[in-house]
């Protein structure tokens, strides 16, 4: 077992986050499509809540902001003239393409890529492979940045593999780490990666839902899956339920989240959730030799609206440098009377959680993304930790400046319509 630590990347959430209501799917975002946000608001809830992580021991890092608005894209679209020209018949002429080429999506960092540490890969190198995002087109153009901002940040090719994002096909549609848990009994050791998917791309006949298109597919899982050189024996597939996603479970996060040896999940998360769980824990038990503490929530105790309206399980999921469990919810989960109950009685469940404590990115959930949207989990050895450049991870001093940055920079108040004005 070698010397590891998770480190939880957050990006700086950007001054055009803007409530555009951009994903049919994300119900959260479609009740606020067209209201007004507040971006220096929302920046700040991203850093305090990365700095309370940083100040509990946890290893904090934090991405930049992408270029926003994206004028390049306009400009491949057609639009030409100077930067303002371009902004001003954008908006007349499509303003939905202009919020699409100005949204702050990429804030939601848990998209940004999949993850396999080297303790799992055979190579014994860290694989990343950015998402292509391809089901919308204000996260897709993320991709080319994503993919050179982790080159730059992951750059020694002797520990890093930063893999191109798949095809830009429907049929290997990849929507990053919100649909991919490692489980394991401790970070140190060689993770067992569960994928979850919602489709196939490639003609398989599937359950499918009747309101939304299902996002991320099954070939793209498995793509991913040998890219990072994960034996076989340590992968397991399975199929998001159709009922929730045409609840508005787009992404596998919005209905579970897992750390470690605790899955915590919702009754009506998979497809035939009994046999997921069941094979999962066999197959968790034969490599391990322990049993997986399996959370399940019946929608006796919390409905499957309930859970999509708080984020509950879009909480952050933490291992404490003391080995404690610690589950961080959105504030959302104490005002609703069924999930604020339940989570009393959580740790009292001896269910491996050990505190619940509450967070406030108020701004970001009003959009569709909670806390475990807002960060990208990354296991890496000592040595590869000392190879990232030290200026990423939070502290004192970048809390401040960055803070001063924003209220310096950012304003108060943002409406769709004001895109064109930047």
């Amino acid at each position: 077992m070698e010397n590891v630590f998770e480190v939880n990347f957050d990006s700086l959430v950007g001054p055009t986050h803007n409530y555009s209501g951009l994903s049919i799917d994300n119900i959260a975002s479609n009740k606020n499509k067209d209201l007004v946000s507040n971006p220096k608001q929302a920046a700040l809830q991203g850093l305090e809540k990365m700095k309370f992580l940083a100040d509990m021991g946890i290893k904090q890092a934090i991405l930049p902001p992408h270029e926003r608005p994206l004028i390049s894209a306009l400009k491949q679209l057609g639009f030409t003239g100077s930067d303002e020209s371009i902004l001003k018949t954008a908006q007349k002429e499509d303003p939905h393409l202009l919020s699409a080429a100005s949204s702050a999506s990429y804030m939601w960092a848990a998209n940004a890529a999949t993850i396999a540490p080297s303790l799992d890969t055979r190579d014994k190198k860290l694989h990343i492979t950015p998402a292509n995002l391809i089901t919308s087109f204000h996260r897709t153009i993320e991709a080319t940045e994503t993919t050179q901002i982790f080159k730059s940040i992951f750059k020694d090719p002797a520990l890093f593999t930063v893999h191109y994002p798949l095809f830009a096909s429907a049929s290997l549609a990849d929507e990053g780490a919100a649909n991919h848990t490692r489980l394991c009994p401790m970070h140190g050791v060689q993770g067992l990666h569960f994928f979850v998917y919602g489709r196939s791309g490639m003609g398989r006949v599937l359950p499918h839902p009747k309101r939304y298109y299902p996002r991320q597919t099954l070939e793209a899982s498995q793509a991913i899956a040998r890219f990072h050189q994960i034996p076989p024996t340590h992968t397991f597939f399975a199929q998001q339920n159709p009922d929730a996603i045409d609840a508005g479970v787009f992404h596998n996060d919005v209905i579970c989240v897992g750390n470690e040896n605790i899955l915590f999940y919702h009754e009506d998360a998979f497809v035939d959730t009994p046999i997921v769980i069941k094979n999962l824990k066999a197959i968790y038990q034969s490599l391990y030799n322990q049993e997986l503490y399996c959370i399940e929530v019946p929608p006796s105790k919390v409905s499957l609206d309930e859970a999509v309206k708080t984020y509950l399980f879009n909480s952050q999921l933490i291992t404490t440098s003391d080995n404690k469990k610690i589950l961080f919810t959105p504030v959302e989960c104490q005002e609703s009377p069924s999930v604020s109950t339940f989570l009393k009685e959580l740790v009292s469940y001896k269910s491996g959680i050990n505190e619940v404590h509450s967070l406030g990115v108020r701004q970001s959930m009003r959009n569709g993304g909670g806390p475990a949207c807002l960060r990208l989990r990354v296991v890496v050895t000592e040595q590869e930790l000392q190879s990232l450049p030290k200026t990423i991870f939070m502290n004192d001093e970048l809390y401040k400046s960055l803070t001063q940055w924003v209220q310096r920079n950012y304003r108060e108040e943002l409406y769709p319509s004001d895109l064109g004005k930047l």
